[in-house]
């Protein structure tokens, strides 16, 4: 129980990418006033959290609504995993996700909150959560808090963490967590075609 539930942990952390997201929120943020930061971040990792609890309690039904089975999620999920553990070992100029819109004045959702931290990854992640029986709901909730509050850590402290580290650590800190996060999609990926392929011969996994 223990080790399922550290590896929820980490893997939500891998997912969102606090540290990845350090230069985002500050080059998003530069335009908003100094006092108004903190708020913004609050409020972007709020929405972002609640994103993701809602997904991870009511993936079951949306999965069922779209007559997708937990395999399809599984495989699907391994492999957008994959693609974005690859983008943060070989990190381009726009970032993991591409490049952002244009926004003036303060960010609100967009790109902050979605899809910088509640991006197609980690919404892939808790709806897989909603199908898994390895742990109770109430633990994956606990770990979602766990990961939001390292959020709120990392992403209230990015100016710091920026000027003490320097671009160079950011950028290899996030290459390693791109490197535990690709065996991770591996795992997922291989867990989700042997499924299939017992389910094709007729034997449960």
């Amino acid at each position: 129980m223990t080790e399922n539930f550290f590896q929820t942990f980490v893997l939500l952390l891998l997912v969102t990418d606090p540290f990845g997201n350090v230069p985002l929120f500050i080059s998003t943020l530069a335009q908003v006033k100094p006092e108004r930061r903190s708020r913004v971040v609050v409020r972007e990792c709020l929405i972002a959290f609640f994103l993701l609890l809602i997904f991870m309690f009511g993936g079951r039904y949306f999965l069922e609504a779209l007559q997708l089975t937990s395999t399809s999620l599984r495989i699907g999920g391994g492999v957008i995993l994959f693609l974005i553990a690859l983008k943060m070992v070989f990190p381009s100029a726009d970032g993991i996700f591409g490049p952002m819109p244009e926004h003036g004045g303060e960010p609100l959702i967009v790109p902050l909150a979605i899809p910088a931290l509640a991006g197609p990854s980690a919404l892939v992640t808790v709806l897989l959560f909603s199908t898994s029986h390895r742990m109770s709901m109430g633990l994956y909730v606990i770990a979602l808090m766990m990961v939001a509050a390292v959020w709120l850590m990392v992403l209230l402290s990015a100016e710091r963490l920026l000027k003490v580290l320097g671009p160079a650590v950011i950028t290899a800190f996030e290459r390693l967590m791109g490197l535990i996060l690709t065996a991770l999609a591996i795992e997922m990926l291989l867990a989700g075609i042997t499924t299939y392929i017992h389910g094709l011969n007729g034997v449960s996994p």
